[in-house]
């Protein structure tokens, strides 16, 4: 019988999550996670009478993951398309008489299973937003430590404005705090599934909305407005959560990776002993956490088409879409929770060289501040004639390598109207940042606010 280590989990898992993930979303925690729905349920309804009173300490003394066979159960789940099946079977056996009679008592397959898919996604959560505070912490942090350091700002991969490498970090700062807030909003929002073989609770009488009640408060689930066998809505609100802090953590780790080539070097990710190896190149400090958080954001965004396509379910009970849920919400969990973990761990050990910052934004001889030119000569001699005369002084610069300056004031509609040290004021980045500062002020604020 296979144990862990022998899952594709095991071998290629902890390269993209974590030890503590991989645990909270592994077989083992999905047994545990229906065996609490099961004793959950039970609890709740001896609580308002429905089952003997002393059954649920009896039904709860046997549910243990560590009593089940996690991989009997799989096995034998192909019967009957679940394991809550088996595992009900033997719950009842191991509890005995009389108690076993009330084990499973008016519920039906996926009340435990979408129970226990909550169950796992609140555990998981937890894990996943320890990461994300402490990679807001690290984002707000290099981002007040480099408010004023001068870098290249990039779009379309060229050189555009200058820009501080602080309002890059409030950027990254203020994506990693709205997915941390729309992950908080759905958690506080994960309901306990009760609804028996069709969603009316019938095998409870008139009982059914009471044991619901008792239910969620056992394990601290919300308490939904009647079951959601067929309303994947909260499942899918759920996915997109976790698709998009595997996107927030991708953009973070790329623009490293981007810093990272060698003929920019502006930033790396933590040194470590091995880290960023390779197998043939001694020379080489790859960018593996970026590489992981990648693949993560890739494989990510596959789940979360599968979690939306399960939405069209049929009638009152799926065929198939719910089926499809399970192993795909656990993988998102682990993937989301592991691109933030390795994202935070880049951006708290984060080497920043400040020098190569400042070397790069020198590296086209000052046409990065070309807009500013032409703003200051636009009311002296018309928009049009200050893009023309200024676009062509850039492409000179380019073509020759001299200096930017020296290429403007050769053009009279420049020199006519701009002095030498005119011109050098409009060319220094530090004076052309707009509205940085307040930017990464607000965007400072606004996480503090938290």
């Amino acid at each position: 019988m296979p144990g862990e280590g022998g899952t594709t989990e095991g071998l290629f898992g902890p390269i993209v999550t974590t030890d503590e993930l991989l645990a909270a979303t592994s077989g083992r925690a999905w047994v545990q996670a229906m065996l609490d729905a099961e004793a959950a349920l039970a609890r709740a309804e001896e609580g308002v009478a429905v089952i003997p009173a002393g059954s649920a300490a009896l039904i709860e003394g046997s549910c243990d993951a560590g009593l089940f066979d996690i991989h009997g159960l799989g096995s034998a789940a192909r019967l009957g398309g679940n394991p809550v099946i088996p595992l009900v079977d033997d719950l009842r056996e191991k509890v005995g008489a009389p108690a076993a009679d009330w084990v499973h008592w008016g519920a039906t397959s996926q009340d435990i299973l979408d129970t226990a898919s909550m169950l796992i996604a609140s555990r998981s959560i937890a894990i996943i937003d320890a990461d994300l505070r402490a990679l807001c912490d690290a984002c707000a942090e290099l981002s007040e430590r480099h408010r004023a350091t001068l870098m290249v700002g990039r779009t379309l991969l060229q050189h555009a404005l200058p820009v501080t490498f602080g309002l890059k970090a409030a950027g990254w700062l203020t994506s990693a705090s709205t997915g941390r807030s729309a992950l908080e909003a759905v958690r506080t929002r994960l309901p306990v599934e009760l609804g028996g073989a069709a969603g009316t609770l019938a095998s409870l009488g008139d009982r059914g909305v009471d044991v619901l009640t008792a239910m969620a408060a056992v394990l601290d689930l919300a308490v939904p407005p009647l079951p959601w066998h067929a309303d994947r809505t909260v499942v899918a609100e759920l996915a997109g959560a976790l698709g998009m802090l595997t996107g927030v953590g991708s953009k973070i780790s790329l623009d490293v990776a981007l810093m990272m080539q060698t003929e920019i070097g502006e930033a790396s990710e933590p040194a470590a002993a091995s880290r960023g190896g390779s197998s043939t190149l001694p020379h080489k400090r790859n960018p593996v956490a970026a590489a992981a958080v990648s693949s993560a954001h890739r494989q990510a965004s596959a789940h979360v088409a599968v979690i939306f396509a399960a939405m069209a379910d049929e009638h009152e009970r799926g065929l198939g879409g719910w089926q499809s849920e399970w192993e795909t919400l656990s993988a998102l969990l682990r993937l989301a929770g592991g691109a933030i973990a390795n994202t935070r761990e880049t951006v708290a050990g984060l080497e920043v060289d400040a020098g190569a910052m400042a070397k790069n934004l020198d590296l086209t001889g000052g046409i990065l501040l070309s807009e500013r030119v032409v703003l200051a000569l636009a009311p002296k001699s018309g928009r049009a004639e200050a893009a023309r005369a200024v676009r062509e002084a850039a492409a000179r610069c380019q073509a020759s390598g001299r200096a930017f300056v020296d290429e403007l004031l050769e053009v009279p509609a420049v020199s006519s109207h701009l002095s030498r040290s005119e011109v050098d004021e409009l060319l220094d980045p530090s004076g052309y940042l707009g509205s940085t500062d307040a930017f990464i002020d607000r965007a400072l604020a606004a996480y503090r606010s938290r």
